[in-house]
C-alpha cells in the first residue's frame, strides 16, 4: 500500500460514490448503469438463492426492477473503507432501503449492510463482492435473507 495520503483520500471518495451510484441507479431503475459498477467475475449475494456469480448472471438478477417495484429509496450511511491494497478494498456501509411494490400491498423496508469487496481496474474502483446481510425487514417480499452475525 502506497503512503499517498492524496491518493488515498481520492480513493475513498472514488469508492464512496459506487456505493452512492449503486443506490442511485438502483432507485432510478438503470439496471445497465448499475452493472457497469461491477467487474465481470463478480459474486453478488441478496439473499440465499438470490445472487449471482458473474456479470451476465448478475444483470439477470437485474430483470424486472422496474416491473416488480414502482418506487425504492436506498439510504446508504456509516462507509467504511479497509485498503488490503493499492488497488483492492473492504467496504462496510449501512443501508435503510424502502421499497414501495407494483403489487397492491405494504412498503416493504430492509434495515441492513452491504459488505464488500472493490477492486481497482483500469483507473477505476468496481464491486468485485456485493454481500447484503440484513438486520431485520418490515412487509418486505423476502423471508429468508443473510442475517448479520451479533456478538452476543
Amino acid at each position: 500500500m502506497s503512503g499517498n495520503t492524496l491518493e488515498k483520500l481520492l480513493d475513498e471518495r472514488a469508492i464512496e460514490r459506487i456505493v452512492f451510484d449503486y443506490a442511485y441507479y438502483l432507485d432510478m431503475n438503470m439496471p445497465e448503469d448499475m452493472a457497469t459498477l461491477f467487474v465481470d467475475d463478480c459474486v453478488v449475494s441478496y439473499a440465499p438463492n438470490f445472487g449471482a456469480e458473474g456479470i451476465e448472471a448478475y444483470k439477470k438478477t437485474l430483470d424486472g426492477i422496474g416491473t416488480f417495484f414502482r418506487a425504492t429509496s436506498h439510504h446508504v450511511s456509516n462507509i467504511v473503507i479497509d485498503f488490503v491494497s493499492d488497488t483492492e478494498a473492504t467496504v462496510r456501509a449501512a443501508v435503510l432501503a424502502i421499497h414501495r411494490y407494483t403489487k397492491e400491498r405494504p412498503d416493504g423496508v430492509l434495515y441492513g449492510q452491504y459488505h464488500d469487496v472493490v477492486v481497482k481496474q483500469d483507473g477505476a474502483w468496481k464491486f468485485k463482492t456485493r454481500i447484503l446481510k440484513t438486520t431485520m425487514t418490515t412487509d418486505y417480499h423476502v423471508k429468508a435473507f443473510n442475517p448479520i452475525g451479533r456478538v452476543e
